[in-house]
């Protein structure tokens, strides 16, 4: 089949995250199996306006701040030039409202909802137009059919309306062969990490304030944030205030090799955001055999298991975080079982079952689409 996907960003983006992996992981696998994958996504400095990669044709048009309103007339324009099965509109940021236009089969992905989280990152005003984005959402998407990556965000939609029926669960898997254990052993002092992009929203200043208590139990511990964002300044500037500096290191963005090192030295990593479609990074440290501490916020419950792969707190608890980090710091016999508990969770996820649900889901609606009357969408 030939698939259009829509998506703000494409894998290669500096500011690419859990969405952008999931949409690579999945449809190189398609693209693998002899479909024509087209990504169209917005540009950034020193992009190409078109390129293949991973056998997915990437065109892009638009800067992140306008992609949205180009999208009606791009979508317009490649399939008025070529032909088209099914297109998939990855929903996260500003949604495109494809229903509203786009006349071929569709199916959405979505990750999860902002909601009020927005206003943590993006403040009153942008906050406003975001949260207000979504909400129409909720209307115009009421009757498509969906692949989710967890049960948190199937539940979301189910409480805002959206009939379960329409719904099909597609987890988030690995790459067991580029992450994996490769023999690198522990840190010798116990190391903390922080893995993912540096966004106010995803709260990574709860661990730093975490962290400063756990250095004053454990003189020796050190703190590691392996990502970027534009939220660093500021953890800069509160390790400073809190007196850890000198035991908190920003790596920046990391190389495939150096990430497969770091998240095998590290004894723990630590998602503190309030809200993700399912944390990904989570399970990419459990299959390097690092056990993951989480906020108990939507999503991160999904990718953490209390007991089995990790640890859960409530979201902004800052003691509760510090005591399960002295808790797993302190007692090897405890980090050794959430070790061998993270290694089997992530072994049951798969990219290859991934993509085969979303094949699934996209032939399932190219025949529903083609017992409906042509040239109408079903609302």
């Amino acid at each position: 089949m030939r698939i259009l996907v829509i998506n703000w960003q494409d894998w290669t983006n500096p500011l690419a995250g859990g969405a952008e992996a999931h949409l690579r992981e999945t449809f190189r696998r398609i693209a693998a199996k002899g479909h024509d994958v087209t990504l169209f996504c917005s540009s950034y400095p020193g992009a190409a306006s078109e390129e293949t990669i991973d056998g997915i044709r990437i065109v892009r048009k638009g800067g992140r701040n306008t992609f949205n309103f180009h999208v009606p007339r791009a979508y317009r324009e490649l399939t008025r030039s070529e032909h088209y099965d099914v297109v998939v509109d990855d929903v996260n940021k500003i949604p495109f409202y494809t229903p509203l236009f786009v006349r071929h089969p569709l199916v959405v992905i979505s990750h999860h909802f902002f909601g009020s989280s927005i206003f943590l990152e993006a403040g009153r005003v942008l906050g406003s137009y975001v949260y207000a984005a979504e909400k129409l959402v909720d209307r115009i998407y009421r009757n498509e059919r969906f692949l989710v990556v967890s049960e948190s965000t199937l539940d979301e939609f189910v409480r805002r309306g959206f009939p379960r029926e329409n719904f099909t669960l597609a987890l988030n898997g690995l790459d067991h062969e580029r992450l994996h254990p490769t023999g690198v052993p522990k840190s010798a002092h116990p190391t903390v990490g922080y893995f993912g992009r540096l966004k106010k929203y995803k709260s990574p200043d709860h661990l730093v304030r975490a962290f400063a208590r756990v250095r004053r139990e454990l003189p020796e511990a050190e703190l590691v944030f392996i990502g970027r964002g534009d939220f660093q300044p500021e953890l800069e500037q509160l390790a400073g205030e809190l007196g850890v500096a000198d035991s908190t290191r920003f790596a920046g963005f990391v190389s495939e090799e150096e990430k497969l090192r770091l998240l095998q030295e590290l004894w723990v990593v630590v998602n503190p955001s309030m809200k993700e479609g399912w944390g990904i990074v989570n399970v990419e440290a459990n299959a390097c055999g690092t056990p993951a501490i989480a906020a108990d916020s939507p999503g991160l419950r999904d990718s953490v298991r209390h007991g089995l792969n990790g640890l859960l707190y409530r979201y902004a608890d800052i003691d509760g975080l510090a005591d399960e980090l002295l808790l797993v710091l302190r007692d090897p016999v405890l980090r050794g079982r959430l070790e061998q508990g993270a290694l089997e969770f992530a072994r049951s996820l798969s990219w290859d079952d991934t993509a085969e649900t979303t094949l699934r889901v996209l032939q399932e609606t190219i025949d529903r689409h083609g017992e409906r009357p042509r040239g109408r969408r079903r609302r």
